[in-house]
């Protein structure tokens, strides 16, 4: 297995490591509970050194992202970010990612710069992917073994990263970023994103920056009572929010149109990509399964792969996600079940194999 810059760290720690996307990784500190508590109501910080970046820079930059990405990253500024997914050629999806204009202060004249930010599972198969398609005047980059990745998350985040800068972070909108100096070390991206949320920031900087700015961090975060979050608690804080999950809600055989992801689905921009005419067909005419989140009348949780029944009790679909939420102390889920059955108050049956949960459809996110 890999592990991140940060793993001594987390030993030190008390962390309990598993395998995860072939890393060692915290899966927790305490308890699930308690560190998802501290995220929503205060700050908690989470080592995701794990996640691939490429950089994609040139003349024909913008040309790649466009050809692979389902959104439209021309309408990016420099300093803004965007969520999309990788389409395969066959109407599913690669990956889903984060792509990011970067500054072009070392870029030749005429030429943009990216930087694409992908799940830790899939860095090899989209690197395979995306180089496959360049047939531009760009080069690509894999920095992902060099690169280190905190997300500090939490209504109290700003307050504990603004002590390490002079840089003003309150005014940073959501999905834009700076490149600035924290705790003394220059250059580090300070990204409003996040898969929690709940507010706060992402740091991207070199590995041999981590471990200083991970102990300037937990010092400035002391007062506001900032705990390291592992990997259990950043999956029930995005379930919360009804964000996806690659490999659980997502993969190469699900559209973004069943999956809810319409918004990130830009069929009429002017440059085509992978599987475009296949998307504007789910557009148009509708598709078969959707990607729901519904709500569990038990104290069961529903897991992954559970199938999903109508009130008769025919399968009507399959649990993608599943947990006991610890915001609303009730089991939630999300799970695609065939499109006639996704209008909010639909009642539904989760089947465990020894028992028949009674649930509803919702509309995500679980926690406003």
């Amino acid at each position: 297995m890999k592990s991140t810059p940060l793993k001594d760290k987390h030993v030190a720690l008390g962390a309990k490591l598993v395998d995860f996307a072939g890393f060692e990784m915290p899966v927790q500190y305490t308890s699930i509970k308690e560190e998802h508590k501290t995220v929503r109501e205060g700050v908690g910080m989470f080592d995701v050194s794990h996640m691939g970046e490429f950089i994609v820079k040139g003349k024909e930059a913008l040309n790649l992202i466009q050809l692979i990405s389902s959104n439209d990253a021309s309408k990016l500024k420099i300093g803004q970010a965007q969520y999309a997914c990788i389409p395969n050629k066959t109407g599913g999806i690669v990956d889903d990612f984060l792509v990011y204009r970067l500054p072009e202060d070392k870029c030749a004249e005429g030429e943009q710069a990216f930087m694409l930010v992908v799940n830790a599972s899939n860095i090899d198969k989209d690197w395979e992917w995306i180089s496959s398609q360049n047939s531009f005047d760009c080069s690509m980059i894999n920095i992902s073994d060099q690169t280190a990745l905190l997300a500090v998350q939490g209504p109290k985040a700003v307050a504990v990263i603004q002590k390490l800068t002079d840089q003003d972070l309150s005014g940073i909108p959501y999905y834009h970023f700076i490149k600035t100096e924290i705790a003394g070390f220059k250059n580090v991206i300070v990204s409003a994103t996040g898969y929690t949320g709940s507010g706060g920031f992402e740091l991207y900087m070199n590995n041999s920056q981590s471990e200083k700015v991970w102990d300037e961090i937990m010092k400035a975060g002391e007062t506001e009572g900032i705990k390291p979050i592992g990997l259990g608690a950043r999956d029930t804080l995005r379930l919360e929010k009804g964000f996806c999950l690659y490999g659980n809600d997502i993969d190469d055989s699900t559209s973004p149109i069943e999956a809810g992801l319409s918004w990130i689905t830009k069929v009429k921009k002017s440059t085509s990509f992978n599987s475009q005419e296949i998307f504007a067909k789910h557009k148009k005419e509708g598709v078969s399964k959707k990607l729901v989140g519904f709500l569990v009348s038990d104290r069961r949780v529903p897991r992954h792969d559970y199938k999903i029944l109508d009130a008769e009790d025919n399968e009507i679909g399959i649990v993608t996600s599943g947990t006991l939420s610890p915001s609303l102390e009730i089991p939630i889920g999300l799970g695609y079940v065939a499109s006639k059955y996704a209008e909010v108050g639909t009642k539904i049956k989760i089947d465990t194999g020894r028992k028949t949960l009674e649930a509803e459809v919702v509309k995500p996110p679980f926690v406003k």
